[in-house]
């Protein structure tokens, strides 16, 4: 049986299972695609074209060829194509000629992750090895040896590495790189679109950087970027390098027909709106495509689901067949030969089924998949697209399930699929100005080379910047120049991504010790906090010990039938108003600004695998994590809360409720990752904030928590709803949330009056034991008022 007809079979036993539980809400059917095909430019080198050839590229895809003539041109480009269309070659063909003609020319190429790094130095050595004269292509990142580093600067003619690693070990150090980048002619940064919001802001203040430098040993290179589809990709480029780009966004790469399905989990309890759990539908639906050996790759949302599935699967398939690795896990924390392993063994065929985290979003080659299984919509457009396009690579028929989640957004996403295939996909955020960001680069850019009075940071005025950090003894002004004085390395301090470089590694102690993983500082307090269950590919641990000063989690393997999910609670403190508003007719007012947001792990949760109940908890006190950041919030009036008809304690949980569907509805407005966004509820009247509905009982700010009577709330009690940018300083998100006035929650009162549940879900104010008794009655009540539709009559008695 063909790979298509198994394909058409799977889908057909998919089809009996959903249309019988109204689970499945669309499938579309893309037809295939024919390629547009240029012969190569008459300036390509004869040698080159000859190796591209014996490679099987005997012509250039249209976007290959345009991207050519637009270098040529001396313009800067983006490259905007789906998932396999060949951008690689759109890069690779300009910057190999070029080297091929001047072998003085050099390439610094930019991936977001060390595999892409490794991925593109296997394609560059196999066409290196039809070359007739060496092309030296090294990859320079963390895990180069030291002894190799030397020789890669002086001999290197084009240097694959990571933002990381140029921000912390080639610009600090570029005296040693004089040759680099005194002949620098191409900047390649492939997936431009990963480079959103924290990660994106701080790669654009190291690309200033790195022209800076440049232009100071006199090269003025060109920039190839190249993106999945997004809606700015000019702006985003443009934003990204500061300088004018082409955009080609004409695909000529053929495409294989593809099928999307759109599933939700049935409904188990109707009157709670309580569906079948989205791990459990997705491990379902996976399984009947790996049994028809079909080639399948699943996507979880975190590292845990990851875990969950991995285990599930494993179950289902290994089990059965009796044969072992046949469904492997991937995600950030293996270490990089578990990696590597993994990857080779999708590429040969020899892995059935990969169960990944977002680490595989990204075009690191792992062959031809079949199937792509969505655990939970990825929370963009662009992602859900992205990891799609990784079944289906070349040119047969393919397919992929998008399984949706209880969580408000997927709902909407999954029952509105017009707007998923007619909207086009999200614009990708940065904000290089953020002050912290910028601050921290400029003290870099300082130690790099020194500013001069009146020179600009890329587009940025920072003389402010320069006094503020003269003021702090880390510059000196002499002769109109600002020169570093500090004995510290300033690189080293700052870490590109949202996650701290401060890692914790993860030691097995059921036998001689052994390390088993490593997970950054933030992750570790969620993940590796004493009494945890930490799951690596499928193997459950049990951890011992958290050691805060050696970064060290102690671990012993395990085998019980639960997972543990950590609680938290966050205390926001608003430091600055930015803007505040009332709601056009409504009793509710919104404001934004700078808050100061404590975060603490106070306890955990055992969650049973297969049934997903909470089946026991624990208290836990672990040291605060802290930041400053911007902030939304929306301040319910004390009026309006004691108005409400229900008893206080019900009140509050309508509070829940109400946070619960505006943190998960935002995400649609401000075209970002849930998680990108947390959300609290304070007192505006006392400061104080509110703990989350499980953790271990404390006083609250105006209400006092009793065992056995309800909440007594104080008159006075005004909530606030703030919902803050995860990210330190902010990155625009909260604004974006501001400048909707009264939609946003009008977006969140028809998402809760759509859903078919009498008493509140994770669809729309959370589950009932979490959110509390009569949630999505007061949050409906809370939302009418705040948008003045209806004034709920004064409720008396507390």
């Amino acid at each position: 049986m063909s790979n298509e007809e198994k394909i058409l079979r799977s889908l057909e036993l998919l089809k009996d299972i959903g249309y019988k539980s109204d689970s499945i809400k669309a499938i579309k059917h893309i037809p295939a695609q024919e390629g547009k095909y240029r012969d190569y430019p008459d300036g390509v080198h004869p040698a080159l074209r000859e190796a591209l050839a014996a490679k099987g590229f005997t012509q250039l895809f249209s976007h290959q060829r345009s991207t050519w003539e637009a270098l040529r041109e001396g313009k800067n480009v983006v490259v905007v194509t789906p998932t396999a269309s060949g951008k690689t070659l759109c890069y690779n063909l300009p910057v190999l000629d070029a080297i091929m003609k001047d072998p003085s020319t050099r390439a610094l190429y930019l991936f977001p992750t060390k595999a892409l790094s490794q991925d593109q130095q296997a394609e560059l050595d196999d066409i290196n090895a039809r070359l007739p004269e060496e092309i030296r292509v090294f990859t320079y990142d963390g895990d180069t040896p030291q002894d190799a580093r030397k020789a890669i600067r002086a001999r290197g003619h084009i240097v694959l590495t990571n933002p990381d690693m140029l921000h912390a070990g080639i610009l600090p150090h570029h005296t040693k790189w004089i040759k680099l980048f005194e002949n620098l002619k191409y900047i390649v940064i492939d997936e431009l679109h990963s480079y959103r919001g924290i990660f994106g802001s701080h790669l654009a203040n190291v690309l200033r950087r790195l022209r800076r430098i440049a232009r100071f040993y006199g090269a003025d290179p060109q920039f190839i970027l190249s993106t999945a589809t997004i809606a700015n990709p000019a702006e985003m480029a443009e934003k990204m390098i500061e300088a004018p780009v082409a955009l080609v966004d004409d695909n000529g790469a053929p495409r294989g027909g593809k099928y999307i399905v759109f599933y939700t989990p049935p409904v188990v309890n109707a009157a709670l709106g309580i569906r079948r759990s989205y791990v459990n539908e997705s491990r379902r639906v996976a399984s009947i495509f790996l049994r028809n050996g079909l080639q399948t790759i699943v996507f979880a949302g975190s590292r845990l689901i990851t875990e969950v599935l991995l285990t599930y699967l494993k179950e289902d398939i290994e089990t059965n067949i009796q044969k072992e690795g046949l469904i492997r896990g991937y995600r950030g924390g293996y270490l990089p030969l578990k990696r590597r392993e993994i990857e080779k063994g999708l590429r040969s065929g020899e892995i059935l089924g990969v169960v990944s985290t977002n680490a595989l979003e990204l075009g690191i080659d792992i062959g031809t998949l079949d199937v792509a299984v969505l655990a939970g919509y990825p929370g963009t457009i662009a992602s859900t697209w992205q990891r799609a396009g990784r079944a289906g690579r070349k040119t047969g028929l393919s397919a992929a399930v998008l399984v949706a989640t209880s969580s408000p957004l997927d709902q909407f996403i999954i029952n509105n699929p017009e707007y998923f295939f007619s909207k086009s996909p999200e614009m990708a955020l940065i904000n290089p100005d953020n002050l912290s960001i910028l601050v921290s680069h400029v003290e870099c850019a300082a130690f790099e080379l020194p500013f001069e009075d009146g020179e600009r940071f890329g587009r940025a005025e920072i003389g402010e910047i320069l006094n503020f950090l003269e003021e702090d003894k880390l510059l000196h002004h002499s002769k109109d120049k600002w020169f570093y004085t500090s004995e510290a390395y300033p690189a080293d301090a700052i870490s590109l991504r949202s996650i701290s470089s401060d890692n914790f590694v993860v030691v097995d102690i059921t036998g001689e010790a052994k390390v088993i993983a490593e997970v950054d500082f933030t992750a570790a307090l969620t993940a590796l906090h004493p009494k945890a269950i930490y799951i690596v590919e499928g193997e459950q641990y049990f951890v011992e010990k958290l050691d805060f000063e050696e970064r060290k989690a102690y671990v012993k393997k395990t085998d019980i039938d639960y997972y543990t999910d950590a609680i938290d609670y966050t205390k926001i403190t608003v430091l600055d108003i930015f803007d505040k508003k009332g709601i056009e007719a409504g009793a509710g007012r919104i404001s934004h600004g700078e808050v100061h947001v404590a975060t603490q792990v106070v306890g955990f949760k055992k969650i049973k695998f297969h049934t997903m109940e909470n089946v026991g908890a624990g208290d836990l006190q672990l040291p605060q994590n802290e930041m400053h950041t911007t902030a939304y919030w929306l301040t319910v009036p004390s009026a309006l809360m004691q108005a409400v008809p229900f008893p206080a304690e019900q009140r509050i949980n309508g509070l829940f409720g109400l946070a619960y569907i505006l943190h998960h509805v935002s995400p649609i407005f401000m075209m970002c990752d849930l998680h990108d966004v947390g959300v609290s509820i304070g007192d505006n009247t006392t400061g104080e904030s509110l703990p989350p509905r499980l953790a271990p009982a404390r006083p609250g700010p105006a209400v006092q928590g009793q065992d056995e009577t309800p909440l007594a709330m104080d008159p006075d009690f005004e909530p606030n709803i703030f919902i803050y940018d995860s990210f330190p300083g902010g990155i625009g998100l909260s604004p974006s949330l501001f400048s909707l006035e009264g939609r946003l929650l009008e977006h969140a009162l028809k998402t809760l009056e759509a859903c078919p549940c009498r008493d509140g879900c994770p669809s729309c104010t959370g589950a009932t034991n979490e959110s509390g008794k009569e949630a999505k009655k007061v949050a409906r009540i809370l939302l009418q008022g705040l948008l003045g539709l209806e004034t709920p009559r004064s409720h008396q008695v507390n």
